[in-house]
């Protein structure tokens, strides 16, 4: 008979392959993806004052302020302890299609160029720094 694990935390085998993530996510490409995605959440959380968006566009900058904080604290949480939080590592690229989206759903068109571009172009940069920070997650799967 097989005795249930009472702490699952110490099992061996998640023990290995945290540290297998957390070996992967040293590299220095990691590093780097990681660096850039927290700019791009600090873009994203700091756009609305940088690019001007209109007073009618209020809705729109909360948005981008809470979407951006998120995406910079996952970055720094996938700086820090991939092998804990690679589970999450597509929710940047989830929030880098809602950022794409956001100025149609939540301003319901009326949307300036300004925050059009903006969000289209930091959407697009947070989809693909997300799609690279999945990356070490496959890659620590493979070996």
């Amino acid at each position: 008979m097989v005795r249930p694990i009472a702490d699952l935390e110490g099992h061996p085998d998640i023990a290995e392959l945290r540290a297998r993530y957390d070996q992967v996510s040293e590299t220095p490409a990691a590093r780097i993806t990681d660096g850039v995605l927290v700019l791009a959440g600090l873009y994203l959380a700091l756009s609305p004052w940088v690019v001007g968006f209109p007073p009618f566009e209020a809705n729109l900058s909360v948005n981008n302020f809470i979407c951006g904080i998120a995406v910079a604290v996952l970055a720094g949480g996938f700086a820090v302890a991939y092998g804990r939080t690679h589970g999450l590592a597509w929710l940047p690229v989830a929030i880098g299609v809602w950022t794409i989206v956001a100025p149609f759903v939540v301003q319901r068109g009326y949307s300036s160029g300004g925050a059009i571009a903006s969000n289209i172009v930091i959407g697009i940069v947070t989809i693909g720094l997300g799609l690279v920070a999945m990356r070490p997650g496959m890659m620590a799967r493979r070996r």
